[in-house]
């Protein structure tokens, strides 16, 4: 239940650029906690509310970062805040209508502009969370060596607190020892990412542009994003087909597209307990099966 100092803070937000009266409606539960659709006299918000306020801020901060590259329609955030120790993010509400192939193809080549935004460094200048699992981001030259330290490493470490050892350990141990194998002479650059871009993570306005929300920003290598999108059921071939006829993939994607899409896995296991942690052991088995 709400209490009124939290409504009323989200109300004062909100009509910051939109007057009341306000009307309240459940619109889901969603990964921090419930959303709701806030209805003001011209418009309607999005919210989205945590008990850990910094989690909303960062996601804020990544889908603010998006908005700034200006390839990639995403919501546009309204307010952030904290009362009687709940956070809020509070966006626009956005009407979305069926997913089509010419919206996919539109997200491919406009997701591979995005890509094009390119940092100087892996990594991003504030730590945040994939999902509700921290994200951490220090910044790096190494593509290998970031990837290694603040994404398998930490997944594969939380594991083991969460106690999956045996061979999902012993396994993990070795695919780091050969991460450099998966790369060869691929060189990465720091591309803008999205940072947790599966199928329902992506949108279609009733104008037919598409949208992306609930970001993990960071600098890394964009087959990471392209990566998770063939995960948990992919998006249309024409999203594809658009996104390499705008950049094209180097020939060894399809080798370290597993790679990229483990990290997804075994933060799933970590989140959401054994049902992943078959999935993530026959991943570990295929890709090691690559550079033996």
């Amino acid at each position: 239940m709400l209490s009124a100092e939290f409504r009323a803070a989200v109300e004062n937000a909100l009509a910051l650029c939109h007057p009341g009266p306000f009307d309240w409606r459940p619109a889901g539960r969603g990964v921090d906690g419930d959303t709701w659709r806030v209805q003001a006299a011209d418009a309607a918000g999005f919210l989205k509310i945590a008990d850990e306020p910094q989690r909303l801020v960062m996601e804020a901060d990544g889908l603010q970062a998006l908005a700034g590259c200006g390839a990639v329609r995403v919501p546009q955030v309204l307010a952030t805040g904290e009362a009687g120790g709940t956070g809020f993010l509070l966006m626009e509400w956005l009407e979305l209508g069926r997913k089509t192939p010419p919206a996919a193809a539109r997200l491919g080549e406009a997701l591979a502009q995005q890509h094009q935004r390119l940092g100087e460094r892996f990594g991003w200048y504030r730590n945040n969370f994939i999902g509700a699992t921290p994200q951490f981001n220090a910044s790096a030259e190494d593509w290998v060596q970031f990837f290694r330290d603040h994404r398998l490493g930490f997944q594969l470490r939380l594991a083991a607190e969460n106690g999956y050892r045996g061979d999902l350990q012993e396994r993990g141990a070795l695919l780091l020892q050969k991460l450099p194998v998966f790369f060869g002479s691929y060189r990465p650059q720091p591309s803008l990412l999205h940072g947790d871009l599966w199928r329902g993570n992506w949108g279609v306005l009733q104008s037919g542009e598409p949208v992306i929300f609930d970001p993990a920003v960071h600098y890394g290598d964009r087959e990471a994003d392209l990566a998770m999108t063939e995960l948990f059921g992919g998006f249309p071939q024409e999203f594809y087909s658009a996104y390499t006829a705008t950049w094209p993939l180097d020939s060894g994607y399809q080798k370290r597209r597993d790679l990229y899409n483990l990290y997804h896995l075994l933060n799933h296991l970590n989140l959401f307990g054994t049902g992943y942690l078959a999935q993530a052991t026959a991943m570990l088995t295929r890709l090691l099966s690559l550079v033996e």
